[in-house]
């Protein structure tokens, strides 16, 4: 009777013990104050996140991974406990990523915008934004084996480009390099010879260059001088005078070239008649060069030409013979 007493007062002490834990379990599990508050981001993976993985913001723990499930449209959707006494960005995003070398993992809460500089985590977050919804966007880092993987064949690709480069420079190789490298010496050699054997000349280009310019100053000064005068011209009024005259002479041009106009339009009025008239002094030539009538006659027959000439000698020979003897011709009686 007494065993059984102390075996029923010690199965109590264990009842009431594991009723202990197990409220402390609850009480630590469940949020009695509401001092948390639950968020959900979208992932298309969380690596290796598990539940009751630590959620950080800037480094400091501020909750905990409550729940992971899978989602439509290949989405994982992750439920986070985070402190209600936190300040959160106006626009949280998730990044899960390895904490450690041991295969932990932790979810940590930055700002969306600006998006971070690596092109695998910001197109991960633009991509899960542009879904929409309450989620958080999320992204998920390369772990620990992927980045191991990922460096085993970046050390493959440099030994294979480093065989390919000990191949291309071989000792053939290094021969023309060095050949090439005694060229390049003798042609600087040549080079500056050259440049020695044309200082000379570039210092009289240099020269000629000075000289240019002095004439060009000169230029400089004609002109300035033209346009002192022409501004002395301006303020003594006479390109004023020289402008109105040019418009005088423009006007009497224009008043030329409307008398010409004039006389062109007359013409062309009178063209029938000054045709006719041009045909009937064309058929007059073509008669009088035929010796047709008599301007014909007289055009072509020189012996009027020769009695004319004869009469003009006879003329003057009896002017001369007056001139001489008065008397002879001319009879003058006084009463």
């Amino acid at each position: 009777m007494r065993r059984s007493n102390e075996f029923a007062v010690g199965l109590a002490v264990l009842a009431a013990l594991a009723l202990v834990i197990g409220g402390a379990l609850w009480l630590s599990e469940t949020d009695v104050n509401q001092k948390e508050a639950t968020y959900t981001a979208r992932f298309r993976t969380v690596g290796g996140l598990g539940v009751g993985a630590p959620v950080t913001l800037r480094g400091v723990r501020v909750g905990r991974v409550e729940a992971i499930r899978l989602a439509p449209d290949g989405w994982v959707e992750t439920e986070f406990r985070v402190d209600r006494t936190v300040e959160l960005p106006a626009k949280p995003a998730v990044i899960s990523t390895a904490a450690s070398l041991f295969g932990e993992w932790s979810a940590n809460i930055v700002s969306f915008e600006p998006l971070p500089t690596d092109p695998l985590v910001r197109n991960a977050l633009m991509e899960s934004d542009i879904a929409g919804g309450e989620a958080w966007p999320g992204a998920t880092l390369p772990d620990i084996g992927q980045l191991t993987a990922q460096a085993s064949r970046i050390a493959g690709d440099v030994g294979d480009l480093t065989a390919r480069i000990g191949q291309a420079f071989d000792s053939t190789a290094l021969k023309d390099l060095q050949q090439s490298v005694k060229d390049l010496a003798a042609i600087s050699q040549r080079m500056v010879v050259f440049a020695d054997a044309q200082t000379s000349r570039i210092d009289r280009v240099s020269r000629n260059v000075a000289t240019t310019s002095d004439a060009f100053a000169g230029v400089a000064h004609t002109f300035q001088q033209a346009v002192a005068r022409l501004d002395t011209a301006t303020s003594d009024g006479q390109l004023e005078d020289i402008l109105a005259n040019g418009q005088a002479s423009s006007a009497d041009l224009r008043q030329a070239a409307a008398d010409m106009r004039s006389v062109m339009a007359a013409a062309r009025e009178n063209q029938v008649s000054l045709v006719r008239v041009m045909q009937q002094a064309d058929s007059l030539v073509t008669r009088i060069q035929q010796g047709n009538g008599t301007l014909g006659m007289l055009a072509t027959d020189s012996t009027l030409y020769r009695e004319a000439t004869a009469t003009v000698i006879q003329f003057r020979e009896l002017l001369t013979d007056i001139q001489a003897q008065p008397r002879k011709y001319l009879k003058i009686s006084v009463f």
